[in-house]
């Protein structure tokens, strides 16, 4: 590959360029890059590039000629070789790992760094290239946006980085954020490494490393994992584990296992939305009696164990085709009980195409796993809790309904 900066400042470029894995890459010939002084292509003899605006007003604008003379230049340069020519401005597409994957694949890149007020717009209308922001901020010049662009393009190079894993498991790669690092020592200010990373278990740490980096993108990018949530259907249940099982709740030992983990379910969800003595209210007394009082109106109860211990419950409504109360305990999540719970709940109920469901529309997390089983907002609201009229509500809620809609393959 071969990529041109057309630039006022070529040593700037040069120096970021000529070094780290860029730099080795360009001496490896994986790619060449050159900084081209747009400078060079004026006809001014004291090597002006820019001029007032037309129409008054503050700064400098840069003048059509150098620019078109230099693109020209660079394009006869790299002779037969199909261009394609970006100008790096405030104004263009946010930059995405996806377009870098894109523009990884070309054989010419030409980047046009703007400057002071930017470029003529009637030489911005006769090139058409594809404007390109790096983010929603101004800079003083596009040469670090460009410096940027050739990086994130460079380390995509068949042999620039040692192996491919080293940039797929990265942060956007694979639309997520990447997982949490580490390194020597073990132990730092009384912080230890995850237990897990140490095992040398290489399954158990892939599925670390995966529940991590989609936990990240949850809490620091919520728009970034709803649409990785929308392109990553969850399309295969995680398989039964020997010691796994679900069971009816029928004796009062099970009644009262389900009302402890309903009361810590409860709580968990109720945290961020009512008063720390509301949570502490939430009792087991009073979840075991609403469990009993569900049962005779037909509900039934179902609850998981693994090796003996409940760690899961979920409720379902044969006459309503509702699914209700789907807890695991904080120890047991993030080992697809919630998914095989779910998913067991709504086979359950066969008579129902398109069963519903409850959830806080706070509940990031349970939305999003619904979503990725197929199951879709629909656009109802059940119950609104608003602070103003509720004193135990902090911020304000609501209860929505999802449907299922059929995407999961059985």
């Amino acid at each position: 590959m071969r990529i041109d900066i057309m630039t006022l400042f070529p040593d700037m470029c040069r120096a970021v360029l000529d070094e780290s894995i860029v730099g080795r890459a360009r001496k490896a010939g994986k790619v060449e890059i050159k900084a081209t002084d747009i400078r060079a292509y004026t006809e001014n003899k004291y090597r002006n590039v820019d001029d007032t605006p037309y129409g008054g007003g503050m700064g400098m604008v840069m003048q059509t000629q150098p620019v078109y003379d230099c693109y020209q230049a660079i394009c006869q340069r790299a002779g037969d070789v199909p261009h394609h020519l970006i100008y790096l401005t405030p104004q263009g597409k946010t930059l995405t790992q996806q377009r870098v994957k894109e523009l990884a694949g070309m054989e010419h890149l030409v980047l046009l760094c703007g400057h002071y007020e930017g470029i003529d717009e009637r030489v911005i209308e006769e090139l058409q290239p594809e404007e390109i922001s790096v983010g929603d901020y101004v800079l003083t010049g596009g040469e670090l946006p460009a410096l940027v662009l050739a990086d994130s393009v460079t380390r995509l190079l068949p042999g620039v980085l040692s192996d491919a894993a080293c940039f797929e498991e990265e942060s956007h790669y694979n639309s997520l954020l990447e997982y949490p690092q580490y390194t020597r020592p073990e132990v730092w200010e009384g912080r230890a490494v995850p237990p897990v990373l140490l095992e040398g278990n290489h399954q158990k740490i892939d599925a670390w490393r995966g529940q991590q980096s989609r936990e990240r993108t949850r809490l620091r990018r919520p728009e970034l994992y709803e649409q990785w949530c929308e392109t990553h259907p969850l399309t295969e249940i995680p398989k039964w584990k020997r010691g796994e099982n679900v069971r009816l709740v029928k004796t009062a030992e099970q009644f009262a296992a389900a009302a402890k983990l309903f009361a810590e379910g409860r709580q968990a969800v109720c945290a961020d939305n009512w008063t720390p003595e509301y949570c502490r209210a939430l009792t087991e007394p009073q979840f075991l009696l609403q469990l009993q009082q569900e049962k005779a109106a037909g509900w039934a109860c179902y609850l998981h164990t693994t090796k003996d211990v409940p760690d899961g419950m979920v409720c379902v409504s044969h006459k309503a085709g509702h699914i209700e109360h789907l807890f695991v305990t904080e120890k047991a999540r993030g080992n697809g009980i919630g998914a095989k719970l779910l998913d067991f709940a709504r086979k359950k109920l066969p008579e129902h195409a398109h069963p519903v469901l409850s959830v806080l529309n706070t509940n990031t997390r349970a939305i999003a796993l619904y979503t990725r089983m197929g199951w879709q907002l629909d656009g109802s609201t059940s119950l609104e809790f608003d602070p103003r009229r509720y004193p135990t509500v902090t911020r304000k809620c609501a209860l929505v309904q999802m449907r299922y809609a059929g995407s999961v393959q059985e």
